[in-house]
C-alpha cells in the first residue's frame, strides 16, 4: 500500500467526510492498490461542483484542526484548493478540486478512506492525463492500471467517451509520444523499488502495440465504451477468449451499473 502512514492517517481521519460528490481520486487512490511503484506526494479528493470543493475543504480542515494538525493553504481558487498538512515532522499535500460528475460508474464505498472513485475511472483519467503531459509519474500509473486494473486497449478506447475530443487512435498517438523517461526523472519520484528502464520501456511499447491493435479490430460505432463481461463480474478486453458475452457499457454523469443481459438476451 505505497501511501505513507501518514497519508493513510490522513485518508482514513478524513473518510468521515466523504460523500459520493466528495470523493478520493487521483494517483493517491491508484496508488493505494497492492503492487503500485511509487509514492504520492499528495492526497487527492475530487468534487462534482466548485462550491462543494469549497464546503469540502471547510469540513476537513476543521477536522484536522480540531486534531491538532496544521492545515496550511499555498493555493486558493474556485473549484481548487492545495494545502499542505502538517503534525510535528509528518507533512503531505492535500487537493481539493473540482472534477465532471461523467464516468462510467459509480464512486464506490471504501473502508479506508469513506469513497473512492472507481478503479476503472481511475485509469481512464490517469490515460488522459498521461496524454496531455510528459510525466513519468502517470507513466509507470498507466502501466499499473495496465497490468493490473485493464487493459491499455480498453481504456483508451473508452477514454474517447470522456473526452470526445479524442478518438482513440489520436488519443494513442500522443501516448506514444510519451515514455521517454531518463534515470533523472525517476530520481525525482519517491518509489517502491529501483526500476530498470530497459524493462520500462518494453513494458510501455508492448502495452502501446496491444492498444494499437485493439483499437483498430474495435466496430467505430462502439468507440469511447467498456466491455462489461456478466459471466466474469468485470470490464475486460472482449478480444480475448473466455470472456463470454459482453455489453457496451457507456459512462454518463453520477456513473452507471453495467447491465447485465439476461439468458434469454445473450
Amino acid at each position: 500500500m505505497p501511501l505513507t502512514p501518514y497519508q493513510a492517517e490522513l485518508g482514513r481521519l478524513l473518510a468521515g467526510n466523504r460523500r459520493e460528490d466528495s470523493y478520493l481520486a487521483g494517483a493517491a487512490a491508484i496508488l493505494a492498490e497492492p503492487h503500485t511503484r511509487r509514492y504520492s506526494n499528495y492526497l487527492d479528493f475530487f468534487h462534482d461542483t466548485p462550491e462543494r470543493v469549497a464546503s469540502a475543504y471547510e469540513a476537513d480542515r476543521g477536522t484536522l484542526v480540531a486534531r491538532g494538525y496544521a492545515v496550511e493553504p499555498e493555493l486558493t481558487q474556485p473549484g481548487y484548493i492545495r494545502a499542505v498538512v502538517r503534525r510535528g515532522p509528518d507533512a503531505t499535500k492535500i487537493e481539493w478540486g473540482h472534477d465532471s460528475s461523467w464516468r462510467f460508474m459509480p464512486v464506490i464505498r471504501s473502508d479506508e478512506f469513506g469513497f473512492q472513485l472507481h478503479p476503472v475511472d481511475l485509469a481512464i483519467n490517469k490515460v488522459l492525463a498521461l496524454a496531455g503531459r510528459q510525466e513519468p509519474r502517470d507513466l509507470l500509473d498507466t502501466l499499473h492500471c495496465h497490468q493490473r486494473t485493464l487493459e491499455l486497449g480498453p481504456l483508451v478506447w473508452a477514454a474517447a467517451g470522456k473526452d470526445p475530443g479524442f478518438s482513440p487512435l489520436s488519443l494513442l498517438e500522443l501516448l506514444r509520444r510519451r515514455g521517454r523517461i531518463r534515470p533523472e526523472d525517476l530520481q525525482r519520484l519517491h518509489l517502491v523499488e529501483p526500476i530498470d528502464l530497459e524493462v520500462l520501456k518494453r513494458e510501455w511499447l508492448a502495452a502501446l502495440d496491444s492498444a494499437e491493435a485493439f483499437v483498430n479490430q474495435r466496430p467505430p460505432s462502439e468507440a469511447g465504451c467498456l466491455y462489461y463481461s456478466g459471466a466474469l463480474a468485470r470490464f475486460v478486453n472482449p478480444n480475448r477468449g473466455g470472456v463470454g458475452t459482453v455489453v457496451p457499457h457507456f459512462g454518463r454523469p453520477g456513473g452507471v451499473l453495467p447491465r447485465v443481459l439476461e439468458a434469454s438476451e445473450q
